[in-house]
């Protein structure tokens, strides 16, 4: 962890300039004309640095108090207060700083050997060069981000299921993944009759199957949803696969793995082998990493973006006791909507933890009372039944409780991740986790089954409450597809409530040491090949043409604190890694992020729904976890590791990435709950949501999210308005699709701002997200103006 430097000074932006250290230098280099010095620290910033900033920037105020930028400061704190709107002011407490306070030595003697007072050339540009080329930095960063994101399709309107019949096609350059771009001139969507004149989209509206029930039903006992009107019908459809439409294979399209270990896709027009997307290539995604890494690694660049995180808290906090009682007023005036009843989604929780262990505990005991003599596993040569496999066990239906199964992570588990994966094993034992808790076992998963439709159930009884859960793919067999894609579509799992996402375990070492792969090329060829087919021709895999249509994108998990040493120089590609160890985060990513990019490119051109890439990054670990997730990722999971790194965390709220972050579970494993920064990413403005992860291990309630809810709003003491925002936040990082954020949101609520706002439906003050739009401006006007 890098201290600051003794020598250094005060900078106009009331930061800390090292004497040896220089800002990142934009003239010249071969990485489009920028380059970064790489600093040996990875981007933390201590403890002891907050302080040492903290004491300079109160020395720094009592000077300037007295300077004549005061009137100019009092004009930035009204202007703070009142909103001006960006293109009248950008920033003016930033440059009524771009003039130093402070008379340099020479000058001061120069003018007192020749009586004259010196009078210098007036500078018009509101920044001094150091300042201009740590903004340039950051501009660079944006649009690095942007570059993966287009080349991916990970934006909003590059997804098919996103074109409902009333979206129209957006313009690449106001697309971003959570909605219009903030900056972007939203006229055309806002101004009456306007819209007919935007271009249509190309692509039919996505039909979801079965058909979301209406919006007024309620359940009752016999689980039949109630309502009326002409729509009587409509909620009750059953999934039936025989229903589901299958179209035929791509004639001409083919693909193949390259020598890089990526899925190309060709076609038959005469262009020989040539890729039809261009992806970037594994040089180039690490050459963008160890940019943004030199970036956010410079000691400058961190002062600068820690001042402007200190900032936007402080000016939310302004912005809350100037406004609390007018929020209260604007929500009481709404009728029926509140808390309970706004809509909120999971955005990050695994489907073989997503119940509670009193449901688990009540299942297991009516499985042993009511079919002991269920075949479920084989073992020692012989099949045992229920019975036979509890008595083993020495216990009785009787004799199960809460502390026998023992799948709670106490304090034993605080770092270590280890004794957590444990805690899936029921009473210990990896047999009971094989026979309740697997998809692919003795019974085919059918235990499982039976336990997520209860929990699908309860979802839909809540009504509210939605999930998008993550299931395993683990790479050792390309069959696993299939067999995920038949459990799901034979057991009929599918719930207007519930979205799925895959996630990848980063365990070739185990996979490796137990023969079941030779090389890391095994893992691609057997997660992504299956999907290559199936959009080449849908009727070779139909069951997993179906299951697709409702899985939102991929995930990548694993131990994240694990040190990842690097052995290589060069990291060889995929058909040759096949030593013992894994590959490190960063390489895992890039050929997730590639083969997804390229597969999401041929689903578009077919008319199928495309994926995104939300992993989980900043648990623990490297920085350069995170800095990995900002170039490829739509959102992440976690990324506590943020409040360590200012100037990422400063990247991460300038282009509002989702972070699904879940303080129970941190609590347990890696940060106490009253140190965890979701308070202070709240109040910056950083797009965060609330998640379970683990109710299996970290809940007690029937309703783990709204328990995670509840202790934020004790904890943290956030009202009401508050709540509401975080499960706006988390229904526009979902998955869902169109039609049904339409229906939960407003029509518009891809726009920036109180222009994609209806408060009737999501409980959220206009004004509340007129002051997010407008600071979120503030701050890009100032990046964006560096290069003027």
């Amino acid at each position: 962890m890098a201290s600051p430097d003794p020598q250094n000074t005060p900078n106009s932006f009331g930061g800390i300039i090292s004497s040896q250290g220089t800002p990142p230098d934009l003239s010249g280099g071969s990485n489009g004309g920028l380059h970064i010095p790489i600093s040996n620290d990875s981007g933390f910033y201590g403890y002891n640095d907050e302080k040492h900033l903290q004491h300079m920037g109160e020395k720094l105020f009592v000077q300037r108090r007295a300077s004549t930028n005061s009137d100019a400061g009092r004009v930035a704190f009204r202007s703070g207060l009142t909103m001006t709107p960006v293109t009248s002011v950008i920033e003016p407490n930033i440059l009524s700083m771009a003039t130093s306070p402070f008379v340099k030595e020479e000058e001061s003697k120069s003018e007192a050997n020749t009586g004259q007072i010196s009078h210098p050339a007036p500078d018009t540009s509101p920044f001094t060069q150091e300042c201009s080329n740590i903004l340039q930095s950051f501009d660079k960063c944006l649009s690095l981000r942007d570059k993966y994101m287009q080349v991916s399709l990970q934006r909003l309107g590059d997804n098919p299921r996103d074109h409902d019949g009333h979206l129209h096609e957006l313009d690449p350059k106001i697309a971003d993944v959570s909605g219009v771009r903030p900056d972007a001139d939203i006229s055309a969507y806002t101004s009456p009759g306007s819209e007919d004149k935007l271009p249509k989209s190309p692509y039919k509206p996505w039909r979801i199957y079965p058909k979301p029930p209406p919006p007024h039903w309620h359940w009752i006992a016999n689980t039949e949803p109630v309502h009326g009107g002409d729509e009587a019908e409509a909620g009750k459809e059953d999934f039936v696969f025989e229903k589901c439409e299958i179209p035929g294979g791509h004639d001409g399209w083919s693909f193949g793995l390259d020598e890089m270990g990526v899925y190309q896709v060709y076609n038959s027009d005469g262009s020989g082998r040539k890729p039809v997307f261009k992806i970037p290539t594994i040089k180039e995604y690490f050459l963008d990493l160890e940019f943004v890494l030199g970036v956010i690694s410079n000691g400058p660049t961190k002062s600068l973006a820690y001042r402007r995180l200190q900032y936007l808290a402080s000016k939310f906090d302004m912005y809350y006791l100037l406004n609390e009682y007018q929020e209260v007023a604007d929500m009481k005036k709404v009728p029926h909507r509140d808390f309970y009843n706004v809509r909120k989604v999971d955005t990050h929780v695994h489907h073989s933890s997503s119940m509670n262990q009193k449901h688990l505990l009540r299942f297991i005991k009516s499985k042993m009372k009511r079919t002991p003599d269920d075949v479920v596993t084989f073992r020692d040569g012989k099949h045992l039944t229920l019975a036979e496999v509890f008595a083993s066990l020495g216990l009785s239906a009787y004799e199960l409780s809460i502390d026998t199964l023992d799948m709670h992570a106490h304090q034993d588990s605080f770092h270590r991740f280890d004794k957590f994966n444990l805690k899936y094993n029921p009473i210990g034992e990896s047999r009971l986790r094989e026979i309740f808790l697997k998809t692919d076992n003795l019974i085919e998963g059918r235990y499982l089954a039976e336990l997520t439709k209860e929990v699908m159930t309860d979802l839909e009884q809540s009504k509210y409450q939605n999930c998008e859960w993550r299931i395993s793919i683990y790479g050792r067999q390309e069959d696993e597809w299939d067999k995920l894609a038949k459990w799901i579509v034979n057991n009929k799992l599918y719930s207007h409530n519930v979205r799925w996402l895959i996630q990848v375990p980063r365990l070739y070492d185990v996979y490796k040491s137990n023969g079941s792969i030779d090389t890391f090329e095994d893992i691609v060829r057997n997660v992504f090949k299956p999907l290559f087919e199936v959009t080449r021709d849908p009727l070779t895999h139909p069951e997993l043409h179906v299951f697709l249509q409702r899985v939102v994108g991929f995930d990548t998990v694993d131990d994240e604190s694990k040190t990842e040493r690097r052995y290589h120089k060069k990291f060889p590609y995929p058909r040759l890694w096949d030593t013992t160890q894994s590959p490190p985060y960063s390489y895992w990513l890039y050929y997730m992020f590639a083969n997804i990019a390229n597969l999401n490119n041929w689903r578009r051109e077919r008319g199928f729904n495309t994926f995104v890439l939300r992993p989980h990054a900043g648990e623990a670990g490297d920085t350069e976890h995170l800095i990995s997730a900002y170039l490829t990722s739509h959102s992440i999971s976690h990324g506590i590791l943020l409040r360590k790194v200012p100037a990422l965390q400063y990247l991460f709220y300038l282009k509002q990435i989702g972070i699904a972050m879940s303080p129970l579970s941190n609590n347990a494993l890696f940060l106490t709950y009253e140190r965890n920064p979701l308070k202070e990413f709240f109040k910056t403005g950083l797009n965060v949501s609330l998640s379970t992860d683990d109710p299996l291990q970290f809940h007690f309630t029937k309703e783990p999210l709204l328990e995670e809810y509840s202790v934020a709003a004790h904890i943290y003491k956030f009202p009401q308005s508050s709540l509401a925002e975080l499960a706006r936040n988390s229904v526009i990082q979902s998955g869902f699709e169109m039609e049904l954020k339409r229906h939960w949101l407003g029509q518009h609520w891809y726009l920036p701002g109180d222009a994609g706002n209806e408060i009737t439906k999501t409980n959220v003050p206009n004004s509340r997200l007129v002051f997010r739009h407008r600071t979120l401006q503030e701050e890009l006007a100032m990046v964006r103006c560096s290069g003027l």
